[in-house]
């Protein structure tokens, strides 16, 4: 029994207790056991709960981080995948267009990692140019040398006008695009190297009426228009001929500007600026080399990278080249990696007669492109085709030959 006024059971503020009633003798037995010494049962095994796993944001971040790295590599062997294709057929073509070009083109002697290289780039424009008498013109309306140099880390663009007189092996004196024309890649490459003194490791043609393709598939070039321009009538965008006769012809703003393939298609198309005079068929080749640039830029570009495994094949469509698909991915490296671009042209004096006369100052051009003098801009008394260098976007600022 209880003592008087002593309730059998306990009152918890928190509220009623689950299990038996702690009743007096239930206490003392608990006590008792409590203070017994614990008998050794050979058979018989403690359980241990396996503790719990703390989430860990460093856990967290390393699987992801794993994850991301695998995601990357899978993307990079597609766009591999991808870019091997369309180069391999890029290959076919430079070989039908000149059987045995290897002949032609000087070895680098090494990776182009860590070797000086040049690459002559030929852009052609004759097939289905809306231009009447073009169609089987195979004239380069571009010639464009790039110079790595990797110990450097600088790449130099040498631009040479296509109305240079050269010796042309062979064929005599001519204007140095008609090498193209009367002899392929192989003739263009013996002509600058003649001309120039260099050695060309590697050449590209670019069919400028593809490139809106390749263009489009690095989603547009941004281009430094060094002019307000307004063309004549070409590539009338309208259906009817009323509209065509009422058109004005194409406009281009002064300043950089972003241009879909189409729209850079018809920029380096234009052969006269109706609010320029002075505007000729060298401002055109100048106009060329800017879209030929940019989209090499683009090309070696991150954002391409993440597009490579849809569209690695529709960026060689274009391109007929001697590059293996390493080679490419080799300058890509060499392009990101290079702090420093120079954009130098070859010039000359314009004698009346639709040729340029060679400029004496040609020499110490070619000597910065290899790196033996500093660079300098044209000088204004070769007047506005003379040869000179400049870096960055001023390439195509006041200075340009269409000026």
């Amino acid at each position: 029994m209880a003592a008087s006024g002593e309730k059998p059971y306990r009152v918890y503020k928190g509220g009623r207790q689950k299990g038996k009633v702690p009743l007096p003798h239930r206490e003392a037995q608990r006590r008792k056991r409590e203070q017994e010494p614990r008998r050794q049962d050979p058979q018989r095994r403690d359980v241990r709960r396996r503790p719990q796993r703390v989430f860990s944001r460093r856990r967290a971040f390393f699987w992801s981080l794993i994850g991301v790295i695998v995601l990357l590599i899978v993307w990079a062997l597609a766009g591999y995948l991808s870019v091997r294709s369309g180069v391999a057929d890029a290959n076919k073509r430079i070989e039908t267009q000149a059987p045995g070009i290897d002949s032609v083109l000087s070895p680098t002697g090494g990776l182009m990692l860590s070797n000086p290289s040049n690459i002559l780039l030929l852009g052609t424009d004759h097939s289905e140019n809306g231009q009447a008498g073009r169609s089987t013109d195979d004239h380069s309306d571009s010639l464009m040398l790039l110079h790595t140099d990797p110990s450097k880390h600088r790449l130099v663009f040498l631009s040479l006008p296509r109305d240079l007189r050269a010796s042309i092996p062979g064929y005599g004196t001519s204007k140095i695009n008609a090498a193209m024309q009367l002899g392929g890649p192989k003739l263009a490459i013996k002509t600058v190297e003649g001309f120039t003194g260099l050695k060309i490791n590697h050449v590209v043609v670019v069919d400028f009426g593809s490139f809106v393709k390749l263009i489009d598939a690095v989603g547009g070039i941004d281009v430094n228009v060094p002019e307000n321009i307004l063309s004549n009538r070409f590539d009338c965008p309208y259906s009817t001929a009323t509209r065509c006769q009422q058109w004005q012809g194409w406009s281009f703003h002064k300043g950089v500007q972003h241009m879909d393939g189409h729209r850079a298609l018809i920029y380096s198309r234009i052969r006269e600026n109706r609010l320029n005079p002075g505007d000729s068929d060298i401002s055109r080749g100048v106009r060329q080399q800017q879209v030929m640039q940019q989209t090499l830029t683009k090309l070696a570009s991150v954002g391409t990278f993440f597009r490579l495994p849809f569209s690695g094949g529709d960026l060689m469509k274009p391109l007929s080249t001697d590059l293996s698909t390493n080679q490419f991915l080799q300058l890509a490296w060499v392009k990101f990696r290079a702090g420093q671009t120079l954009h130098c042209r070859l010039g000359g004096r314009d004698l009346g007669d639709g040729y340029l006369q060679p400029s004496e100052n040609n020499i110490y051009v070619i000597q910065t492109l290899l790196g033996h003098t500093a660079p300098q801009p044209p000088n204004p008394a070769d007047g506005p085709f003379g040869p000179g260098c400049l870096t960055g976007n001023q390439a195509f600022g006041s200075s340009s030959p269409s000026k």
